[in-house]
């Protein structure tokens, strides 16, 4: 099924909201004291983040403070820890999050106007489900009483629980979504760390194409397939007139159900048009499908784009080799020491390696939510989203100034290449003036 398009989600969240919310209080909140840390909820089938990785250090903040602090941030996030989401929730939101709050804690906790304050993480499970969201966000609100809100995951569930930290004051620092116009006007603490898909279609897919094209690696035949769901609905419509204007040839355009099980069909007749580049716009579960029927048929074009997939490191560890030249949205800058860094220490702390798009935007925005705190000095959620809305912000990612509550200094495309170790890694190859590696094309050949 879908999920809810954005118009139907916000009203339904307005409606539903505004009964049970209407007692909830406004920016300003008087953190929870405690003599101790609370131990963090941690969520079905993971480890709670109280075994730190020894010898690990905050990227930001890597002096380790001896003071005791006395008391405690709750922190509350709705996120789908079960359903179709999950496998990206898990390795997103959850494993950057615990590692943040770990960081933190170790050196110390948020310094506040009156003291120091360890941070603790409330989670509950959002089913993958919209209207799940909302009722456990509000839980989260009315019974928690949590002093600040991480956001869910996947953006038709961001877009339907806006009125909810609208209508309560919570700034809504979401990474997995788009923002607009529209957005910022009705909601004016909504902010997307992860861009907007104008960028990613325009500077992003058909910057590169066009790169490619004039170097003369590819033709203008393009398949655009895409998962029927907010997020490629989204990125679709700025897409296809971009692909237009640039001269490309879109031979095939059509949506499949984000619960599909099988694109054998999809990439039969994708082959039989011989396109020059293959665009998927995908979310995990369905980019994981694509590759068998392509090696089995063996179809191999050029350049094979998945949009939200080959980012996370489980398409590696699933395909191994065949990983090679694969590209999707991100990537990471393997020049970048802070980042590099903060990667093997996800994977030692976490077990599993980060996702290689979001895994150090959503550290970073855990960053800045931590100096935009310390520079207000309460939990005065008006204030602190002032302060996200325009400071400028000390992170993995370098400085970091939003424009119209959006964020713009990501790495657009990634692509897994081969590097000197001989290992592979998913290095940024979009946008030119920020890459890291020259695009590998045309792909290399399946290995089986």
């Amino acid at each position: 099924m879908r999920v809810s398009r954005r118009h139907f989600l916000v009203t339904a969240a307005a409606l539903g909201a505004s009964a049970l919310l209407a007692a909830c209080g406004g920016g300003e909140a008087t953190p929870t004291p405690a003599p101790q840390a609370t131990p963090t909820t941690a969520p079905s089938g993971q480890q709670p983040a109280a075994s730190p990785t020894q010898g690990a250090a905050p990227a930001a903040s890597p002096t380790v403070v001896s003071t005791q602090p006395t008391k405690t941030l709750r922190f509350g996030c709705a996120v789908s820890l079960s359903g179709p989401l999950a496998a990206g929730a898990d390795v997103t939101i959850v494993a950057s999050y615990k590692l943040w709050q770990r960081d933190v804690n170790e050196a110390g906790g948020f310094q506040l106007s009156d003291g120091r304050y360890m941070i603790d993480i409330i989670w509950a499970d959002d089913q993958s489900n919209p209207e799940e969201c909302i009722r456990q966000t509000q839980r989260l609100i009315t019974q928690e009483k949590v002093d600040f809100l991480i956001p869910p995951y996947s953006t038709g569930i961001n877009h339907a629980v806006a009125p909810i930290y609208h209508q309560n004051g919570y700034p809504q620092a979401a990474v997995a979504t788009w923002v607009t116009a529209e957005d910022v006007q009705r909601f004016p603490y909504f902010f997307s760390f992860l861009g907007n898909p104008d960028i990613y279609a325009v500077d992003g897919i058909v910057g590169l194409l066009k790169y490619l094209n004039e170097q003369g690696k590819i033709g203008k035949r393009v398949a655009m397939p895409y998962v029927d769901a907010e997020f490629a609905l989204d990125f679709v419509k700025p897409l296809r007139p971009a692909l237009k204007d640039a001269g490309f040839e879109v031979v095939y355009d059509q949506g499949y159900p984000q619960d599909v099980s099988d694109l054998q069909s999809v990439v039969t007749e994708i082959m039989r048009l011989e396109p020059d580049a293959v665009v998927g716009i995908t979310y995990p579960n369905d980019t994981m499908l694509y590759v068998p029927p392509m090696k089995v048929l063996g179809f191999n074009p050029p350049v094979l784009f998945l949009a939200n997939g080959p980012n996370y490191y489980f398409f590696y560890g699933t395909y191994g080799d065949d990983a090679e030249g694969v590209m999707g949205l991100g990537g990471i800058d393997v020049r970048n020491q802070q980042i590099v860094d903060l990667y093997k220490r996800f994977a030692e702390f976490n077990g599993q390696e980060a996702d290689r798009w979001g895994g150090h935007v959503y550290y970073m925005v855990g960053q800045v939510i931590q100096q935009a705190f310390e520079r207000v000095g309460k939990v005065d959620r008006k204030a602190i989203g002032e302060e996200i809305k325009n400071g400028t912000f000390d992170t993995v990612m370098g400085p970091v100034k939003l424009t119209n509550n959006v964020f713009l200094g990501h790495w657009l495309i990634g692509q897994w290449q081969r590097q000197p170790d001989g290992k592979l890694e998913y290095v940024a190859i979009m946008p030119r003036d920020r890459a890291a590696a020259e695009p590998l094309v045309p792909k290399p050949n399946w290995k089986s």
